[in-house]
Protein backbone atom coordinates (compact mmCIF):
# COMPACT_ATOMS: atom_id res chain seq x y z
CA UNK A 1 0.00 0.00 0.00
CA UNK A 2 1.42 3.45 -0.91
CA UNK A 3 2.57 5.49 2.08
CA UNK A 4 0.10 8.28 1.36
CA UNK A 5 -2.89 5.93 1.25
CA UNK A 6 -1.73 4.17 4.42
CA UNK A 7 -1.29 7.51 6.23
CA UNK A 8 -4.77 8.62 5.21
CA UNK A 9 -6.42 5.39 6.35
CA UNK A 10 -4.61 5.33 9.70
CA UNK A 11 -5.33 9.00 10.47
CA UNK A 12 -8.94 8.74 9.32
CA UNK A 13 -9.73 5.67 11.41
CA UNK A 14 -7.81 6.88 14.47
CA UNK A 15 -9.36 10.35 14.44
CA UNK A 16 -12.83 8.90 13.91
CA UNK A 17 -12.48 6.48 16.80
CA UNK A 18 -10.52 8.68 19.21
CA UNK A 19 -13.07 11.49 19.06
CA UNK A 20 -15.56 9.45 21.13
CA UNK A 21 -13.37 8.96 24.24
CA UNK A 22 -11.92 12.46 23.84
CA UNK A 23 -15.43 13.90 23.94
CA UNK A 24 -16.16 11.94 27.11
CA UNK A 25 -12.91 13.22 28.64
CA UNK A 26 -13.77 16.83 27.79
CA UNK A 27 -17.15 16.48 29.47
CA UNK A 28 -15.60 14.85 32.53
CA UNK A 29 -13.01 17.58 33.09
CA UNK A 30 -15.39 20.39 32.20
CA UNK A 31 -13.69 21.55 29.01
CA UNK A 32 -16.76 22.81 27.19
CA UNK A 33 -17.47 25.87 25.07
CA UNK A 34 -20.42 27.69 26.59
CA UNK A 35 -23.01 29.55 24.48
CA UNK A 36 -22.72 33.30 24.33
CA UNK A 37 -23.62 36.38 22.31
CA UNK A 38 -20.53 35.90 20.08
CA UNK A 39 -21.12 32.16 19.55
CA UNK A 40 -23.30 30.39 17.00
CA UNK A 41 -24.12 27.34 19.16
CA UNK A 42 -26.93 27.31 21.72
CA UNK A 43 -25.80 24.40 23.94
CA UNK A 44 -22.49 23.70 25.74
CA UNK A 45 -20.20 21.79 23.35
CA UNK A 46 -17.16 19.76 24.48
CA UNK A 47 -13.75 21.00 23.38
CA UNK A 48 -10.54 18.94 23.00
CA UNK A 49 -11.53 17.48 19.61
CA UNK A 50 -8.14 18.55 18.33
CA UNK A 51 -6.61 15.88 20.56
CA UNK A 52 -8.23 13.19 18.40
CA UNK A 53 -6.85 14.77 15.21
CA UNK A 54 -3.44 15.08 16.83
CA UNK A 55 -3.49 11.40 17.76
CA UNK A 56 -4.59 10.38 14.27
CA UNK A 57 -1.88 12.36 12.48
CA UNK A 58 0.86 11.25 14.87
CA UNK A 59 -0.10 7.58 14.52
CA UNK A 60 0.00 8.01 10.74
CA UNK A 61 3.49 9.51 10.95
CA UNK A 62 4.61 6.69 13.23
CA UNK A 63 3.34 3.82 11.09
CA UNK A 64 3.21 5.20 7.51
CA UNK A 65 6.53 7.05 7.43
CA UNK A 66 9.75 5.09 7.00
CA UNK A 67 12.69 5.71 9.32
CA UNK A 68 14.23 8.45 7.17
CA UNK A 69 10.93 10.28 6.73
CA UNK A 70 10.24 10.12 10.47
CA UNK A 71 13.66 11.60 11.16
CA UNK A 72 13.07 14.40 8.64
CA UNK A 73 9.69 15.16 10.20
CA UNK A 74 10.99 15.47 13.78
CA UNK A 75 11.01 19.29 13.65
CA UNK A 76 7.48 19.31 12.21
CA UNK A 77 6.22 16.99 14.94
CA UNK A 78 7.90 19.07 17.66
CA UNK A 79 6.48 22.36 16.39
CA UNK A 80 3.02 20.88 15.89
CA UNK A 81 3.06 19.41 19.41
CA UNK A 82 4.09 22.76 20.88
CA UNK A 83 1.28 24.78 19.26
CA UNK A 84 -1.29 22.08 20.02
CA UNK A 85 -0.26 21.93 23.69
CA UNK A 86 -0.37 25.71 24.06
CA UNK A 87 -3.76 25.78 22.36
CA UNK A 88 -5.17 23.15 24.70
CA UNK A 89 -3.86 25.06 27.73
CA UNK A 90 -5.52 28.19 26.37
CA UNK A 91 -8.78 26.28 25.93
CA UNK A 92 -8.54 25.37 29.61
CA UNK A 93 -8.06 29.03 30.47
CA UNK A 94 -4.58 28.53 31.91
CA UNK A 95 -2.70 30.85 29.53
CA UNK A 96 -3.03 34.44 28.41
CA UNK A 97 -4.20 34.46 24.80
CA UNK A 98 -1.27 36.60 23.61
CA UNK A 99 1.16 33.80 24.50
CA UNK A 100 -0.13 31.88 21.49
CA UNK A 101 0.51 34.65 18.98
CA UNK A 102 3.66 36.24 20.32
CA UNK A 103 5.47 33.29 21.87
CA UNK A 104 4.27 29.81 20.90
CA UNK A 105 3.81 30.39 17.18
CA UNK A 106 7.16 32.17 16.63
CA UNK A 107 8.97 29.47 18.65
CA UNK A 108 7.30 26.77 16.53
CA UNK A 109 8.45 28.61 13.40
CA UNK A 110 11.95 28.72 14.86
CA UNK A 111 11.85 24.94 15.36
CA UNK A 112 11.02 24.53 11.67
CA UNK A 113 13.92 26.80 10.75
CA UNK A 114 16.29 24.81 12.95
CA UNK A 115 15.17 21.59 11.25
CA UNK A 116 15.83 23.02 7.77
CA UNK A 117 12.25 23.87 6.78
CA UNK A 118 12.05 27.43 5.51
CA UNK A 119 10.84 29.62 2.67
CA UNK A 120 12.99 29.86 -0.45
CA UNK A 121 12.16 33.19 -2.01
CA UNK A 122 14.87 35.76 -1.38
CA UNK A 123 17.74 33.26 -1.55
CA UNK A 124 17.02 32.81 -5.23
CA UNK A 125 17.88 36.45 -5.87
CA UNK A 126 20.21 37.37 -3.01
CA UNK A 127 23.05 34.86 -2.88
CA UNK A 128 24.28 35.83 0.57
CA UNK A 129 23.57 35.57 4.26
CA UNK A 130 21.08 38.40 3.86
CA UNK A 131 18.97 36.24 1.56
CA UNK A 132 18.71 33.51 4.18
CA UNK A 133 17.82 36.02 6.92
CA UNK A 134 15.05 37.47 4.78
CA UNK A 135 13.71 33.97 4.06
CA UNK A 136 13.90 33.16 7.79
CA UNK A 137 11.85 36.27 8.58
CA UNK A 138 9.36 35.31 5.87
CA UNK A 139 9.13 31.80 7.34
CA UNK A 140 8.25 33.13 10.78
CA UNK A 141 5.69 35.53 9.31
CA UNK A 142 4.13 32.75 7.22
CA UNK A 143 3.93 30.21 10.05
CA UNK A 144 2.52 32.71 12.55
CA UNK A 145 0.09 34.15 10.01
CA UNK A 146 -1.32 30.84 8.76
CA UNK A 147 -1.46 29.26 12.22
CA UNK A 148 -3.29 32.31 13.58
CA UNK A 149 -5.63 32.40 10.60
CA UNK A 150 -6.78 28.84 11.29
CA UNK A 151 -7.17 29.70 14.96
CA UNK A 152 -9.69 32.39 14.12
CA UNK A 153 -11.29 30.29 11.36
CA UNK A 154 -12.71 27.87 13.93
CA UNK A 155 -15.97 29.74 14.47
CA UNK A 156 -18.62 27.59 12.77
CA UNK A 157 -19.44 23.87 12.77
CA UNK A 158 -17.26 21.96 10.30
CA UNK A 159 -15.55 25.02 8.87
CA UNK A 160 -11.95 24.77 10.07
CA UNK A 161 -11.65 20.99 9.69
CA UNK A 162 -13.30 21.03 6.26
CA UNK A 163 -11.16 23.86 4.91
CA UNK A 164 -8.02 22.10 6.17
CA UNK A 165 -9.15 18.83 4.60
CA UNK A 166 -9.80 20.53 1.27
CA UNK A 167 -6.40 22.23 1.33
CA UNK A 168 -4.72 18.93 2.21
CA UNK A 169 -6.18 17.31 -0.90
CA UNK A 170 -4.47 19.82 -3.16
CA UNK A 171 -1.22 19.83 -1.21
CA UNK A 172 -1.15 16.04 -1.59
CA UNK A 173 -1.98 16.18 -5.31
CA UNK A 174 0.66 18.79 -6.14
CA UNK A 175 3.28 17.05 -4.02
CA UNK A 176 2.50 13.72 -5.68
CA UNK A 177 2.75 15.27 -9.15
CA UNK A 178 6.17 16.64 -8.22
CA UNK A 179 7.50 13.45 -6.62
CA UNK A 180 7.52 14.70 -3.01
CA UNK A 181 6.71 11.57 -1.06
CA UNK A 182 7.08 13.06 2.43
CA UNK A 183 4.83 16.04 1.67
CA UNK A 184 2.26 13.78 -0.02
CA UNK A 185 2.18 11.45 2.97
CA UNK A 186 1.97 14.24 5.53
CA UNK A 187 -0.84 15.95 3.60
CA UNK A 188 -2.68 12.62 3.38
CA UNK A 189 -2.32 12.18 7.14
CA UNK A 190 -3.76 15.64 7.80
CA UNK A 191 -6.58 14.92 5.34
CA UNK A 192 -7.44 11.71 7.19
CA UNK A 193 -7.28 13.32 10.62
CA UNK A 194 -9.44 16.30 9.63
CA UNK A 195 -11.97 14.17 7.72
CA UNK A 196 -12.37 11.68 10.57
CA UNK A 197 -12.99 14.51 13.02
CA UNK A 198 -15.40 16.18 10.60
CA UNK A 199 -17.77 13.24 11.09
CA UNK A 200 -18.41 14.60 14.61
CA UNK A 201 -17.85 18.30 13.95
CA UNK A 202 -20.11 19.05 10.97
CA UNK A 203 -23.36 20.80 11.88
CA UNK A 204 -24.81 19.99 14.31
CA UNK A 205 -21.40 19.58 15.96
CA UNK A 206 -21.06 17.14 18.85
CA UNK A 207 -17.55 18.36 19.68
CA UNK A 208 -15.27 21.30 18.85
CA UNK A 209 -11.57 21.02 18.05
CA UNK A 210 -10.67 23.96 20.31
CA UNK A 211 -7.72 26.25 19.79
CA UNK A 212 -5.37 23.31 20.24
CA UNK A 213 -6.83 21.59 17.19
CA UNK A 214 -7.14 24.74 15.09
CA UNK A 215 -3.54 25.78 15.78
CA UNK A 216 -2.37 22.22 15.11
CA UNK A 217 -4.05 22.24 11.69
CA UNK A 218 -2.84 25.75 10.92
CA UNK A 219 0.77 24.91 11.74
CA UNK A 220 0.66 21.81 9.54
CA UNK A 221 -0.91 23.80 6.70
CA UNK A 222 1.86 26.39 6.98
CA UNK A 223 4.46 23.61 7.02
CA UNK A 224 3.02 21.94 3.93
CA UNK A 225 3.16 25.30 2.17
CA UNK A 226 6.85 25.66 3.05
CA UNK A 227 7.72 22.08 2.12
CA UNK A 228 5.90 22.03 -1.22
CA UNK A 229 8.30 22.37 -4.15
CA UNK A 230 7.19 22.74 -7.76
CA UNK A 231 10.56 22.07 -9.34
CA UNK A 232 9.23 21.92 -12.90
CA UNK A 233 7.19 25.13 -12.66
CA UNK A 234 8.21 28.77 -12.81
CA UNK A 235 9.05 30.50 -9.55
CA UNK A 236 5.90 32.64 -9.51
CA UNK A 237 3.62 29.61 -9.87
CA UNK A 238 5.55 27.83 -7.11
CA UNK A 239 5.07 30.78 -4.76
CA UNK A 240 1.41 31.24 -5.66
CA UNK A 241 0.43 27.59 -5.15
CA UNK A 242 0.40 27.60 -1.30
CA UNK A 243 -1.32 30.99 -1.26
CA UNK A 244 -4.08 29.72 -3.53
CA UNK A 245 -4.48 26.38 -1.75
CA UNK A 246 -4.93 28.28 1.52
CA UNK A 247 -6.96 30.99 -0.19
CA UNK A 248 -10.07 30.56 1.98
CA UNK A 249 -8.38 31.19 5.30
CA UNK A 250 -6.17 33.94 3.85
CA UNK A 251 -9.23 35.69 2.46
CA UNK A 252 -11.16 35.37 5.72
CA UNK A 253 -8.22 36.71 7.73
CA UNK A 254 -7.84 39.61 5.30
CA UNK A 255 -11.54 40.46 5.59
CA UNK A 256 -11.52 40.31 9.39
CA UNK A 257 -8.28 42.29 9.65
CA UNK A 258 -9.49 45.09 7.38
CA UNK A 259 -12.99 45.18 8.84
CA UNK A 260 -11.94 45.22 12.49
CA UNK A 261 -9.07 47.64 11.92
CA UNK A 262 -11.45 50.09 10.25
CA UNK A 263 -13.60 49.93 13.38
CA UNK A 264 -10.66 50.50 15.71
CA UNK A 265 -10.54 46.88 16.93
CA UNK A 266 -7.61 44.49 17.29
CA UNK A 267 -8.13 41.82 14.59
CA UNK A 268 -6.77 38.77 16.44
CA UNK A 269 -7.98 39.55 19.97
CA UNK A 270 -11.48 40.90 19.42
CA UNK A 271 -14.08 38.14 18.90
CA UNK A 272 -17.17 38.63 16.84
CA UNK A 273 -19.56 37.25 14.25
CA UNK A 274 -18.01 39.20 11.39
CA UNK A 275 -16.15 36.46 9.52
CA UNK A 276 -16.84 35.45 5.92
CA UNK A 277 -19.03 32.51 6.96
CA UNK A 278 -21.06 34.69 9.36
CA UNK A 279 -21.76 37.23 6.65
CA UNK A 280 -22.71 34.58 4.08
CA UNK A 281 -25.04 32.97 6.61
CA UNK A 282 -26.67 36.34 7.29
CA UNK A 283 -27.21 36.82 3.55
CA UNK A 284 -29.53 33.81 3.60
CA UNK A 285 -27.08 30.98 2.96
CA UNK A 286 -27.48 29.56 6.44
CA UNK A 287 -24.62 28.03 8.43
CA UNK A 288 -24.36 24.85 6.39
CA UNK A 289 -24.64 26.76 3.13
CA UNK A 290 -21.92 29.19 4.16
CA UNK A 291 -19.56 26.38 5.18
CA UNK A 292 -20.19 24.42 1.98
CA UNK A 293 -19.65 27.57 -0.08
CA UNK A 294 -16.21 28.01 1.50
CA UNK A 295 -15.44 24.35 0.81
CA UNK A 296 -16.25 25.02 -2.86
CA UNK A 297 -14.10 28.15 -2.84
CA UNK A 298 -11.22 26.09 -1.45
CA UNK A 299 -11.71 23.49 -4.20
CA UNK A 300 -11.69 26.26 -6.82
CA UNK A 301 -8.53 27.96 -5.58
CA UNK A 302 -6.82 24.58 -5.16
CA UNK A 303 -7.68 23.61 -8.74
CA UNK A 304 -6.28 26.93 -9.95
CA UNK A 305 -3.06 26.21 -8.05
CA UNK A 306 -2.66 22.92 -9.92
CA UNK A 307 -3.45 24.59 -13.24
CA UNK A 308 -0.87 27.32 -12.65
CA UNK A 309 1.85 24.75 -12.13
CA UNK A 310 1.65 24.04 -15.87
CA UNK A 311 1.55 27.59 -17.26
CA UNK A 312 4.34 30.09 -18.04
CA UNK A 313 5.25 32.93 -15.70
CA UNK A 314 3.29 35.52 -17.69
CA UNK A 315 0.05 33.56 -17.28
CA UNK A 316 0.81 33.08 -13.57
CA UNK A 317 1.30 36.84 -13.19
CA UNK A 318 -2.06 37.45 -14.84
CA UNK A 319 -3.69 34.91 -12.50
CA UNK A 320 -2.08 36.62 -9.49
CA UNK A 321 -3.54 39.95 -10.57
CA UNK A 322 -6.99 38.37 -10.89
CA UNK A 323 -6.65 36.80 -7.43
CA UNK A 324 -5.74 40.15 -5.86
CA UNK A 325 -8.70 41.79 -7.63
CA UNK A 326 -10.97 39.01 -6.37
CA UNK A 327 -9.83 39.60 -2.79
CA UNK A 328 -10.36 43.36 -3.06
CA UNK A 329 -13.82 43.03 -4.59
CA UNK A 330 -14.79 40.21 -2.21
CA UNK A 331 -13.78 42.19 0.87
CA UNK A 332 -15.60 45.29 -0.40
CA UNK A 333 -18.81 43.34 -1.07
CA UNK A 334 -18.77 41.37 2.18
CA UNK A 335 -18.10 44.53 4.17
CA UNK A 336 -21.60 45.58 3.10
CA UNK A 337 -23.12 42.29 4.24
CA UNK A 338 -24.90 42.23 7.61
CA UNK A 339 -22.94 41.15 10.67
CA UNK A 340 -23.13 41.55 14.42
CA UNK A 341 -20.83 44.39 15.46
CA UNK A 342 -18.76 43.81 18.57
CA UNK A 343 -17.34 46.13 21.17
CA UNK A 344 -13.73 46.90 21.97
CA UNK A 345 -13.35 44.35 24.77
CA UNK A 346 -10.57 41.85 24.14
CA UNK A 347 -11.11 38.12 24.53
CA UNK A 348 -9.34 34.87 23.88
CA UNK A 349 -11.56 33.39 21.20
CA UNK A 350 -12.27 34.96 17.84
Amino acid sequence: MPAGVLAFVIALFASLMLTVPVRALALRVGMVDLPGPRKVHLQPIPLLGGLAMYGGVMLAILFAFDGQARAQSSGIVTGATLVAAVGFLDDRGWLHHQIKLFLAMPIAAGILLASGVHAQVFELFIQSHAGYLLDAALTVFWVVGITASFSILDHMDGLCAGVAAMASIFFAMLAYLNGQTLVTTLAAAVLGGATGFLRWNFKPAKIFMGDGGAMFLGFLMATLGLKLRLDHSNHLSAWLAPLLILGVTIFDTTLVTISRSRRGLLPFTTPGKDHTAHRLANLGWGQRGAVLALYCLGALTGAVAILLSYVPARAALFAAAIAVAFVIVGVALLERAPYEAQGRKSATRV
